[in-house]
């Protein structure tokens, strides 16, 4: 099943005249933010093929940004290391969200979130989706624009600590990184708290009885 605009129509029904879909990325790396976005869609002008990001090639996320960029109302909001490792994943996750709802033009009046639960302190009415991505072309709309936001940082960041290989792995787990954390060791850009990047640093500090 492809994501429609039927859950925004609803709410449209229902007098809201701005509804915006929210989505995340970057909850499972070992390094990086994580980023969210916030996009209030044209009905008038919605682009073809909007889908779970995940779905797609990188070349047809770029076709898709380049046209929501000029379509819609979209912004993006991140949270760093430093706060996912202060709260938690789930917690930094929604405080990107609200960040990048902040970040749009008009103030919705109506929020489509990826997901089951709504973000603390969201002081607009709101809808958690699950699987949202795959069921509503607002909330696919911005897990398009979040991992193209990710992706960039990811692909900078490489640039500044070769050998983790996070222009191609984007701070997940893969077999190559967890060996580059071996051999190359820890950078400010890991998540101190996820199990292998702990594990790593303490290891040897750990007092057997």
């Amino acid at each position: 099943m492809e994501p429609n605009f039927e859950m925004e129509e609803a709410a449209m029904a229902l007098g809201a005249l701005r509804v915006a879909g929210v989505d995340e990325v970057g909850r499972g790396p070992l390094a990086g933010p994580v980023t969210a976005a916030a996009v209030v869609l044209d009905p008038a002008n919605i682009p073809d093929g909007l889908n779970d990001s995940k779905q797609l090639s990188a070349k047809r996320r770029n076709l898709l940004g380049e046209a929501l960029t000029s379509s819609a109302d979209i912004s993006v909001g991140h949270a760093s290391v430093e706060e996912i490792e202060q709260h938690n994943i789930l917690r930094a996750s929604h405080m990107a969200m609200l960040r990048a709802l902040a970040g749009l033009r008009l103030r919705p009046d109506y929020v489509l979130i990826d997901g089951s639960m709504v973000p603390q302190g969201l002081n607009l009415r709101a809808q958690p989706v699950v699987k949202g991505d795959t069921r509503c072309l607002s909330i696919s709309a911005a897990s398009i624009i979040a991992k193209i936001a990710r992706d960039k940082i990811m692909v900078d960041l490489a640039q500044q600590h070769p050998g983790y290989g996070w222009e191609t792995n984007m701070g997940y787990g893969s077999k190559s990184h967890i060996s580059a954390l071996r051999n190359l060791g820890v950078t400010p850009h890991h998540r101190r708290t996820f199990k292998p990047v702990h594990h790593m640093l303490y290891q040897d500090k750990i007092v057997k009885p």
